[in-house]
Formats: C-alpha cells, structure tokens, sequence
C-alpha cells in the first residue's frame, strides 16, 4: 500500500498585518512631495509615474498572530479534525472521515452506490474522476484501506487541510521599497506587460471591487461554490494579486509590478483561511484549462500528495509556468509545491538584501524575492503591509508575465531559466540554500527575453 502522506496545506505569509486605510506608497525610498515621482535611467527616457498618496494617513493595527493561534487552537480540539505532529514545531491537520478519491476512469453510478452504502456515507464532493467521500462511521485510515484495494482507484487519501502560517509583521513601510530593489522600474523601459498575458493567483480569492484592482481582473473560478465569483473574504488572496497587478500610474493607492497583465482570481480558500486540498487542485485546472500563462500558488505542504502533484503536473504539461512560495518556518524541510520538479521556489528577502528570519531554505530554492513588510492590496478595499514568502512568490509570478509579454514564444521552461540565470547571487555563491540562484533582477532578466526573441 502507498505511504499514506499527512499534511497540512497553509496559507504562507499571514502575520501581524498592518491594516491601512492608506499612507503613502512610493516607487522607491524616501518621501515624494511633488504630484509624479520622475526616475531616469541610463540610456532611456525619464519615467513618469503619478504620485500615489490617500488623504488619510491612520494606521489601524490587527494582531493576525493571535487570530491564526486561534484557528490552529480550534483545528487542534475538534473531533472533526485529525492532528500530525511532523516535529516539535510543524503541524499537519486533516479531515476525519473523509478521503480524497481518484478513479482512473469515471465510475458507474450504481458503483457509486454500492461504496455508500459500504462506507456508510455520502458523496460530499466530485471533479472529473476524483471524489470526497465522508463515513458515518469509518475513519480516514479505514477509508483508505477500503478504497486502495480496489483496482478502480488510482489513488486514495486524506483530505487535507490549508491553514494560515504566522509570520510577524513588526512594522508598516510608507513606501514600496520592494520595486526598486528588484529592478522594476528598469525593466519597465523594456516590458509594462501585455494584455494577451494572464496570471492565475490560485488563493483566497481578490477582493473584486477593489479600486487599485477591479480594471485588472478578468473572469475567474470559486473552487470551493462552483461559481465565477472568487470574492475574497480573507484579504491573503488581494495582497498577492495586489504585489502582481494593482492599478499602476492610476493616482490611486500603490504599484503593482505589471501594468497591463490580466490576473485570473481563483478561491481555493475560505474566510478563515482554510481550505481542502481538493480545492486547490481543481482551481489550479481550472486555471490551466482557462488560459493561465502564468500560476503563483503562495501556500504549501511538508509532505507531497497525488491531487496536488497530478494537477502541477498538468500545468506544466500545458506551458503554464508554476511559482510556489517556499514556506516560512525557518526549516529545512522540503516544502510542497515548491519542491516539485519544475516549480519555481520562492525564498524571501528583507530590504537590506539578507534572508527574512522566518524563510525557509533548501536545494528546492530557485531563487528570492522581497518578502518583509510588503505593502500591497487588501480586503474591503483596504491595504496592507504582510510579510512572507507568500509575498515573495508573486514578485516572481510578476516577472514571468512580463518575460512572457516581451517573448510569448517562450517555453515555460524557457521562462524559468531566465529567471534564474538572471538572479544577482548574494555573496560569493553562485548558488545557496537560502537564496536558490540569487534576487530576481527584472532588468537583467527581461533583456534576456527580449535577446532570444531576435
């Protein structure tokens, strides 16, 4: 029988967020007093980007540390809820009496039927060929027992929960010191994005009305109610996409790294921030099957499971290309789906270029990107300051869509290469556990698009 794999899928990045209802936020370092921010760059013309303040400058504080104790405190005691103590400090939780199925082809509804009525259950769930059946009275080990043996299934497991992971958030930053470090604006003068582009953020959704993100979202999925309406009512989901795309040169709130890229919102998520790992496969199909050029998947698992890997393993079989943020435990141990074969990890950065204290590391690492006190999107219309390699990921996912406007013949392997072939190495490595191949570098890395595009 297969080793069964426990995990606990989570959202990377929470932390104590600093909830604004906007100071300002600038392009690069320092305070702006002028209405435009003017950047000249070597060799280009100068580049004007309109000052983007809010008249009110009130800070409002949410301790998100306490929340997500709260919510592990309550996964902890439930009866509903299997426990996994990977170590002292990671643990996983999944859904008692419940499992994950996958037929290798469609079953005939009196088979369905019949494991009902063995299971003493009911059919909670189904997408193609993979269900979630729930038991009465069977436990999830027992479930499995009864489902591996049977020739029709291609695999049976757990169903997996995604939790949030708490990082704090020590301070706000007035301005976006995250654009300038990457080379944003340098690359700007070669790609803004294209239209043609989209990015998938496969998360808790995005807030859909929001004003520095309502013009760049196209048609998305809820994974979770099977609709077109992934209103997000966490705020993790709007961060990230905000880091991507929000409303460049608008005069309205922040910058997002691309000007032009349509972002796909998928909800794989709740308000609480969690989530089964049946969600988050089908909504990263989803995004595969809609025309996603590009997925950031800023969540992850310490122990790899089949829904998940057969769905990357579709993505990149279509081109897509993959970023995962690479977690935040400060561990070593090997992170899912960053760890995949093919994936972008995404480790994180603070401002002075040094590995953020909370980032995990490993030869899964590709490359890092600025993670600590990344100011961006929120929920309600709001904005935010988070940290974490969740917000790490999407200055990747950014890049990719920009490397993919500039050459959209490009390989999603192709695309991966650059990135990483581009990355400036921190100290003497040309490659660490803790950065994978160095900082992203925008500038560097879109010439090299733009280069074997002639």
């Amino acid at each position: 029988m297969r080793n069964r794999f426990i995990l606990g899928i989570f959202t990377l990045g929470l932390g104590i967020i600093l909830f604004a209802t906007m100071r300002p936020f600038f392009l690069d370092k320092g305070e702006q007093r002028n209405n435009t921010i003017t950047r000249t760059d070597i060799g280009s013309k100068p580049l004007q980007v309109k000052n983007i303040q809010h008249p009110n400058g009130q800070i409002q504080r949410i301790n998100m540390i306490k929340t997500n104790h709260q919510l592990v405190h309550r996964l902890n005691n439930s009866p509903a809820i299997k426990v996994i103590h990977h170590n002292k400090q990671d643990k996983s939780h999944y859904y008692e009496k419940e499992i994950v199925v996958n037929f290798k082809t469609i079953p005939p509804q009196e088979k369905i039927n019949q494991y009902l009525k063995d299971i003493d259950g009911s059919l909670r769930e189904q997408h193609e060929t993979v269900y979630i059946f729930k038991s009465n009275r069977l436990s999830t080990n027992e479930l499995e027992e009864y489902f591996i043996k049977n020739q029709a299934v291609e695999y049976a497991e757990p169903h997996y929960i995604f939790i949030p992971n708490e990082v704090n958030d020590t301070y706000y930053q007035s301005y976006q010191w995250n654009l300038p470090a990457i080379g944003t604006e340098r690359g700007w003068n070669l790609s803004r994005g294209s239209k043609k582009v989209k990015i998938a953020v496969v998360d808790t959704g995005v807030d859909l009305d929001h004003p520095d993100l309502a013009r760049r979202l196209t048609t998305g999925y809820n994974a979770i109610d099977n609709n077109n309406k992934p209103e997000d009512d966490n705020g993790h989901g709007s961060h990230v996409a905000g880091i991507i795309a929000a409303d460049t040169n608008n005069g309205v709130g922040m910058a997002g790294i691309t000007w032009y890229n349509p972002i796909i919102p998928v909800k794989v998520m709740g308000a609480d921030g969690t989530g089964g790992s049946f969600y988050v496969a089908k909504g990263i199909r989803w995004a595969v099957d809609h025309d996603a050029d590009v997925i950031n998947l800023s969540l992850g698992n310490y122990q790899s499971c089949d829904i998940l890997e057969s769905a990357i393993d579709y993505a990149l079989e279509k081109n897509v290309v993959v970023i995962s943020a690479a977690g935040n435990d400060n561990t070593s141990q090997r992170s899912y789906p960053a760890a995949y074969p093919g994936v972008l990890g995404v480790a994180a950065v603070d401002w002075d270029g040094k590995r953020a204290e909370f980032s995990n590391f490993g030869d899964y690492v590709d490359v890092a990107a600025p993670g600590v006190d990344i100011p961006s999107t929120f929920s309600n219309g709001e904005y935010a300051s988070l940290s974490g390699t969740s917000m790490a990921a999407p200055h990747v996912a950014a890049l990719a869509g920009l490397i993919r406007s500039v050459n959209p013949k490009l390989k999603n392997t192709d695309v991966v290469k650059i990135i990483t072939g581009s990355a400036q190495p921190v100290g003497k490595n040309t490659r660490s556990p803790y950065f994978g191949n160095g900082i992203i570098n925008n500038a560097a890395a879109l010439q090299m698009a733009e280069k074997k595009g002639k």
